[in-house]
C-alpha cells in the first residue's frame, strides 16, 4: 500500500500487519524472539540520581528493574510483598523497606506523617541508592514522598504541585497536596539547603 506523508512524500506500507512468523513471545511476556524485554512498573520515574518512582512492579518489570542495579526498595503498601517479588530481592541482593500506608479514599485520607519521615530517611540514605519508592499504582503514597523530598530540596510548591498531579492526573487529591504544603522540614535539619543527590 502507498501512503502520502510529510511534503508529498509517498511511503510503501505493509497491507498484513500481522507479525512475523517466527515471532514468539515467552508465557510470562519477557521475552520476545529470544531478546529480553525491559517493561518499566506503571507510573515510572526517576526522580533524582539513584531514586525512582513507579507503581507495584510485577515479574514482568523484573528485567528492567534489575537493569537499574537497585539496592533497595522502598514499598508504601500495607499488604504482605508476594514471594515472587520477595524471590527477585534475595537473588539481587536488593534490601526491602516496608512502610504501611493504608490507601485511602478523599475524605477520609489519613497520611501517618511520622512513616513518611521514615520512608524519607531511607531515601536520604546514599547508601540505600539506587533506590525504588513505590505504592499500588505510584499515585498517591508515592506522590507524597516524593513531594515531601521536593520541599527538602527546596523546590516551590507550585513546581512540587506540578509533578504530584502528573501522576495523579484526575485522581490529584487535595488532602495529599494539603499534606506535602504543612509537611514540616525543620526536624529534618541535617540535610544541607542545597541538598541534592544530582552531582
Amino acid at each position: 500500500m502507498r501512503v502520502e506523508g510529510f511534503e508529498g512524500k509517498a511511503y510503501e506500507v505493509a497491507d498484513d500487519l500481522s507479525p512475523p512468523s517466527d515471532y514468539s513471545i515467552t508465557g510470562d511476556g519477557s521475552e520476545i524472539n529470544g531478546e529480553e524485554l525491559f517493561v518499566p512498573p506503571l507510573n515510572f520515574a526517576m526522580v533524582d540520581n539513584g531514586v525512582f518512582r513507579s507503581g507495584f512492579p510485577d515479574s514482568a518489570n523484573f528485567s528492567f528493574l534489575k537493569s537499574l542495579g537497585l539496592r533497595s526498595i522502598i514499598n508504601l503498601c500495607p499488604e504482605t510483598y508476594p514471594e515472587v517479588n520477595n524471590e527477585f530481592l534475595k537473588a539481587n541482593g536488593i534490601m526491602l523497606f516496608q512502610f504501611g500506608i493504608d490507601g485511602c479514599k478523599e475524605p477520609f485520607v489519613n497520611i501517618p506523617e511520622e512513616t513518611i519521615r521514615e520512608a524519607l530517611n531511607v531515601v536520604l540514605d546514599v547508601k540505600n541508592h539506587p533506590v525504588l519508592i513505590h505504592c499500588k499504582r505510584g499515585k498517591h503514597r508515592t506522590g507524597c514522598v516524593v513531594g515531601c523530598l521536593r520541599k527538602l530540596q527546596r523546590w516551590c510548591l507550585s513546581s512540587i504541585f506540578d509533578e504530584y498531579q502528573r501522576f495523579a492526573a484526575a485522581k490529584a487529591r487535595v488532602s495529599d497536596q494539603r499534606f506535602i504544603e504543612r509537611f514540616d522540614i525543620s526536624s529534618m535539619k541535617h540535610i544541607p539547603i542545597t541538598f541534592s543527590f544530582s552531582k
